[in-house]
């Protein structure tokens, strides 16, 4: 009797066991799938979108540059293309938030430095004053690794534009200039289609975390894109 009893309790335990797995899996097959926001002009502060595009509620995406990056080589969005990537605006003598952010994006390039589909962009909004020199000089000390993290400099008008118009992540400065800007602590996640998926105090280390948790988001949604029939 004690040997039939002990049968039916090894059975049970297994059939628990299997009864608590089957429902784990069911309940992760009905929760809906996490996705991130796709960041339109109409959706963001208005201080920081050029009023010509502010309107617009669809269809957004960087566009088309042309910069050079610490090395003085050109940068355009054709080494991004396929990519997603982390873009932010600074200066190299910025003496307030910049070291900052530039601390957390060097985290940022630790933990994606063997992920070939992420990179980083810095662009400088003061670019007559970050020359390629100076820029080389802030990488070696800052520990770029020139294959994942271009920092560039170019015409102000085209920065000031990527920044107002396709980032929408600067404010002017309000004296006057047709180009002058002061850029912020943003972050910004760009998908491989090039829309703005996220935007991150880049001072904070709470929102570098939840930067790091979106970028596996959207690094999942393209695999389960590719994985779909």
């Amino acid at each position: 009797m004690r040997s039939f009893f002990g049968k039916y309790k090894l059975f049970a335990i297994v059939f628990s066991i299997i009864s608590v797995i089957i429902m784990v899996l069911f309940y992760n097959a009905l929760q809906p799938k996490k996705t991130l926001t796709i960041y339109q002009p109409s959706m963001v502060n208005t201080d920081l979108v050029d009023s010509t595009v502010q309107h617009v509620k669809k269809y957004h995406t960087i566009t088309d540059f042309s910069l050079t990056n610490q090395n003085g080589k050109t940068v355009t969005q054709k080494d991004y293309e396929g990519k997603i990537y982390i873009a932010d605006f600074f200066f190299t003598t910025c003496p307030t938030i910049c070291p900052i952010m530039t601390r957390n994006m060097v985290t940022i390039q630790e933990d994606i430095k063997e992920d070939d589909d992420v990179l980083l962009l810095s662009h400088s909004v003061t670019p007559d004053i970050d020359s390629v020199t100076q820029l080389k000089k802030y990488a070696l000390e800052k520990g770029v690794i020139d294959a994942k993290w271009n920092l560039v400099t170019g015409d102000k008008k085209q920065i000031y534009e990527l920044a107002r118009k396709s980032y929408l992540a600067v404010l002017t400065d309000g004296d006057g200039g047709p180009f002058d800007m002061i850029h912020t602590e943003n972050f910004i996640l760009v998908d491989k289609e090039r829309r703005i998926r996220g935007f991150y105090d880049g001072t904070k280390t709470e929102e570098i975390e939840k930067l790091m948790e979106d970028l596996e988001i959207l690094k999942a949604s393209y695999k389960n894109s590719e994985q779909s029939p």
